[in-house]
């Protein structure tokens, strides 16, 4: 089992893509701030496996662990955006608050930088540990 196998550095790993593809929607967001009729879009938030058995299973999907496995059907993306209009909406229809879009870039941008220091002192502590004794 490699350093890469750790559910740790899993779970580290998955909140890294999800903050990767919420930058992504923010940035689509930003970029349609002057289509008419555009709606703001923003991805769920992760849920945490206790209240998505409670509801259901609803946000339990399967999930490919070898590359040799068949891909469940309809599985395109790992994570979906929903519709989040901003506070405010124009005339032509257009919700995006370029502002507001700014604020949760810079709250993604937070995250993802927490993330990857707990990623980085995570995998330190490892090598450390994996060293020989008075080295």
């Amino acid at each position: 089992m490699g350093f890469a196998d750790l559910p740790l550095l899993s779970q580290i790993k998955g909140r890294l893509s999800w903050l990767d593809e919420r930058q992504r929607v923010i940035a689509q967001n930003v970029a349609n701030s002057d289509t008419p009729g555009y709606v703001s879009r923003d991805l769920n938030q992760p849920t945490d496996f206790a209240r998505a058995l409670a509801e259901g299973g609803g946000g339990v999907r399967m999930v490919r662990t070898s590359a040799m496995h068949i891909a469940p059907a309809g599985a395109t993306a790992r994570f979906e955006s929903r519709a989040a209009p901003d506070s405010e909406t124009t005339l032509d229809g257009n919700s995006v608050v370029v502002e507001e879009q700014m604020l949760k870039m810079a709250e993604s941008r937070m995250a993802y930088d927490a993330a990857i220091g707990f990623y980085q002192k995570s995998m330190q502590m490892l090598r450390m540990a994996a060293r020989p004794p008075g080295r």
